[in-house]
């Protein structure tokens, strides 16, 4: 027995010897197989024509592991648009195997730094992802063109390295950065509408939302053969909103919940952080709660209503409920909390609204 167990640990310690010898192998042909399936992937090329939503960030500026800054994809038949680029962004719309380099346009809901910080990455990944010529036409409001050059200034020795190291047919130089197309809102109080693209059946609305005293501050509508998209911005209860919604298939309107972030101020201000607990009394005017943003999707008559720039961060779906409160008996239709990964498709020629999930990992 006792020569039986020498030789059942010696043929052990050689297996463990011999698998750890082959440990780089093996995970140079697992790597070798992952790159092999995702690098380079399009999700987009077999969805039906129509219009798609992906949510590659569903975060606000409170740290949230789970979710990176604001933004979302729009892809309508050909053409993929993108609506605020917050922290993450870039990388989110490269994990979802959106193609960076088919981003023809951006479009910014105002100007605070969440929607905005993740603009360098979206712009460098778009422009060496299609040996782009142009830069990236990126609209908003007036201010815009600050936050775009000030951008162009802090990329400017990196672009000129990677146009260096890569060669004018790989980082074309005329081609980097940003232009920023500046358009004037509607008047303050108005719920007028100004067309801000319309090319190939795709028509881009924007229209002033409420997110004083950040001003101007903006939502966007998408309409395609049919169906139409509606993204809130940062907004409390608006009625220009509501009026620019009537009818659309999904509204993708951003939530903070008061009820939970009152606890997390009461233990910010209890461990002496007074000032970011003063930061989260305040974030309560300009933002809807869920249950007000239920109350707008039923007075405009949307069908879905997808929540986005989820506050406060939720570390698990079991807190969902208490994030909603009473929105569900608010709305007639369909509530999503929003992921990041999310993707909605709307077809043309239906009244379908379809579910998918698209990696994040």
């Amino acid at each position: 027995m006792r020569r039986g167990a020498v030789i059942a640990i010696a043929a052990g310690a050689a297996l463990i010897i011999g698998v750890a010898a082959l440990q780089p192998r093996l995970g140079k042909a697992i790597m070798a197989g992952a790159f092999g399936a995702r690098a380079g992937t399009d999700t987009t090329q077999q969805l039906p024509d129509g219009l798609h939503v992906a949510l590659c960030g569903t975060g606000a500026p409170l740290p949230d592991p789970s979710r990176a800054g604001p933004c979302t994809a729009i892809i309508a038949g050909r053409h993929l648009f993108v609506v605020d680029a917050g922290d993450g962004a870039a990388r989110n719309i490269a994990l979802m195997g959106l193609p960076t380099g088919r981003v023809e346009a951006l479009f910014l809901t105002h100007l605070h730094s969440d929607h905005i910080d993740g603009l360098g990455p979206v712009m460098l990944m778009r422009w060496t992802g299609a040996a782009a010529t142009q830069p990236l036409p990126i609209h908003g409001p007036p201010g815009v063109e600050r936050v775009v050059a000030g951008f162009r200034t802090a990329y400017t020795l990196d672009a000129g390295y990677r146009t260096a190291h890569h060669g004018e047919a790989i980082a074309p130089a005329s081609g980097f950065g940003g232009a920023a197309k500046v358009f004037t809102p509607p008047p303050r109080g108005s719920s007028g509408q100004v067309t801000v693209l319309e090319k190939d059946g795709v028509r881009v609305t924007a229209f002033r939302v409420d997110h004083g005293p950040v001003d101007p501050a903006v939502g966007y509508r998408f309409d395609y053969k049919g169906r139409s998209v509606v993204i809130s911005g940062d907004t409390a209860a608006s009625a220009s909103l509501v009026a620019n919604a009537r009818g659309a298939d999904l509204l993708v309107h951003e939530a903070l919940q008061p009820r939970l972030v009152e606890p997390m101020t009461r233990a910010l201000a209890a461990r002496g952080l007074q000032g970011i607990a003063q930061i989260t009394r305040d974030i309560l005017d300009y933002h809807a709660s869920p249950e007000t943003a239920a109350d707008q999707a039923q007075a405009a008559g949307v069908r879905h209503l997808l929540f986005t720039h989820v506050l406060p961060p939720l570390p698990f779906r079991s807190a969902y409920p208490a994030f909603l409160g009473d929105a569900r008996r608010r709305f007639d239709g369909a509530i999503t909390v929003g992921e990041d990964g999310m993707m909605f498709s709307l077809p043309a020629g239906s009244d379908q609204i379809g579910f998918a999930r698209l990696r994040v990992d």
